[in-house]
């Protein structure tokens, strides 16, 4: 009988993952089933890395790293939740990857506390997106790590910081031609830079607020709903919720003015 050959793509993988999970995980039908699967997707892990290409990293260390991502989501995940493999496989993998940039490449200066937590946050991010089917916001994340959520917001920030671009290189227009540089690019001044400036002048008065106000900032300006949303989450008007930001806001400046008058002893 003619042995017939498998053609399986990354794609469509999940059957033979369903297969793998009936065999002994130390018999040689389990370790050639492995080899077999991570075999068909090691193109995944490939085109990955090529996405990464030129950013100042060799390209040979990208494809091994974004291979070892590949072996890992291979090896974690599991068929009986029913989620496709590659939704669990890419983000597994990009975020090997992105962690190669983090370690090896960081023009600017990263805390090592803000980069010990984005390995957490990175780990917890993929954990939070397979349970919840979606990506976890700020709010979630600090709860799944037991941190406060302006520590999760500053890893976020910080993971940026790997890739730098100069003020001064030309950016492309739609045909690839050079343009204006990126400073020219720059709009106007954002009057929502005010509004941030005040929030971390008056960070130390934060943690005095009653939960519901904390929970309020929160949302509007870690998890950036709308004002909408938020008078969905708390069954009242958006009117309402607009009051109690004005509100809330004017108190917490009115507070930092006054912090700021008293001499220091």
């Amino acid at each position: 009988m003619p042995e017939t050959t498998d053609h399986r793509t990354y794609e469509h993988v999940e059957p033979m993952f369903a297969h793998l999970t009936l065999t002994d995980p130390r018999s040689p039908e389990h370790a050639a089933l492995r080899d077999r699967i991570i075999e068909i997707c090691l193109p995944l892990a490939d085109h990955i890395a090529r996405k990464y290409a030129g950013r100042g990293e060799a390209f040979d260390d990208l494809l091994q790293t974004a291979r070892l991502g590949m072996v890992m989501a291979v090896d974690r995940y599991d068929v009986t939740t029913g989620s496709p493999f590659l939704g669990f496989a890419v983000p597994t993998i990009m975020g090997e990857v992105r962690r190669h940039f983090r370690d090896h490449i960081w023009p600017l200066h990263v805390p090592r506390r803000e980069k010990e937590l984005q390995g957490k946050v990175r780990v917890a991010t993929e954990e939070l997106s397979r349970r919840l089917q979606r990506s976890p916001t700020a709010d979630e994340l600090a709860a799944e790590l037991d941190v406060p959520v302006t520590d999760v917001a500053r890893t976020l920030v910080a993971a940026n910081a790997f890739q730098t671009r100069s003020l001064d290189t030309p950016a492309r227009d739609n045909d690839g031609d050079p343009g204006m540089t990126v400073a020219e690019s720059f709009g106007a001044e954002d009057p929502s830079y005010r509004l941030t400036e005040d929030t971390i002048t008056v960070a130390p008065l934060l943690a005095q607020l009653p939960p519901e106000e904390r929970q309020l900032l929160i949302w509007r300006f870690y998890d950036t709903l709308s004002q909408g949303e938020i008078a969905e989450r708390l069954g009242v008007s958006q009117m309402s919720v607009s009051r109690k930001l004005t509100r809330l806001l004017g108190d917490l400046r009115a507070k930092a003015a006054d912090d700021q008058s008293v001499p220091a002893a």
